[in-house]
């Protein structure tokens, strides 16, 4: 879809060990630099069509509506680093953009991934694809390396407005000699398992902030879907011999999420 970078690779076991022993891996090369326009074309050309009232960080599984989204998805470079992790067989169960503005004072509480979704066992990885530049002054997401190892941290309701979140993990609960920017040059990926605790703080800067993240689990894993009766799978490698979850159609075209869940049939008629 877009040039990929001459350092694309597949992972060495040394990172496959740090990734279990931290919880993450950043700086992955996956597109070139010559890749950067048209990621920011990208982000354009597909956030651009979304009406100004709805927010873009409130609206999710653009796999399962744009065909353009669902195609960077399949990237075998982004593919092959999450096979080296959670093996041969898995689906994407979400795709979503998360931005922040210009001088955006938004702030992600330290969280973990795991304390919302209901699926079991918890194996789920982020891919985290930046599509600009990203660093500590313009918002990059933070970690807590090695929180993963811990078991779940107690998540306390905070209703400040400035939060995306309204759960966090009190920063007393956290070592700060184990806090971790990931700092990313468009078309690298970072990647972090579903335990591990993370955020962000608010850009600062004159400049955009915007990744895409992308979620993967191995076939056996399965979703509550009493909890969550819009989740729906598409197999992204190997074969899924489980058939625990619900199937999503594949887009053949562009259509526009509007909101957080919603089932890929909605998306047909736009199509």
């Amino acid at each position: 879809m877009f040039k990929i970078s001459e350092n694309a690779r597949r992972l060495s076991k040394s990172e496959i060990i740090q990734y279990r022993n931290d919880g993450y891996l950043t700086g992955l090369p996956v597109f070139s630099k010559e890749a950067k326009e048209d990621l920011h074309d990208f982000f354009t050309l597909l956030t651009s069509r979304l009406d100004d009232s709805i927010d873009l960080n409130q609206t999710n599984m653009w796999h399962k509506a744009s065909k353009k989204f669902y195609t960077l998805c399949r990237t075998p470079t982004i593919l092959n680093y999450v096979e080296d992790l959670i093996g041969p067989n898995f689906y994407q169960w979400g795709g979503q953009f998360f931005l922040k503005k210009p001088n955006d004072g938004s702030v992600v509480p330290w969280h973990q991934d795991s304390q919302y979704w209901p699926l079991s066992p918890s194996n789920t990885v982020t891919v985290w694809l930046a599509l600009f530049d990203t660093d500590e002054e313009n918002g990059a997401m933070r970690i807590v390396k090695g929180s993963h190892r811990n078991g779940k941290y107690v998540h306390k309701i905070n209703p400040s407005k400035n939060l995306v979140l309204d759960q966090e993990v009190s920063d007393n609960q956290i070592n700060s000699n184990d806090i971790v920017s990931l700092n990313l040059k468009a078309g690298e990926i970072s990647i972090h398992d579903d335990g591990l605790l993370h955020g962000s703080l608010a850009n600062n800067s004159n400049r955009i902030r915007c990744g895409i993240t992308m979620r993967f689990a191995p076939v056996n894993v399965k979703a509550d879907l009493s909890i969550w009766p819009h989740f729906e799978t598409q197999l992204a490698r190997g074969s899924d011999d489980y058939q625990y979850n619900p199937i999503a159609k594949i887009p053949t075209g562009e259509a526009t999420p509007i909101k957080k869940f919603q089932y890929s049939h909605e998306f047909e008629n736009q199509w």
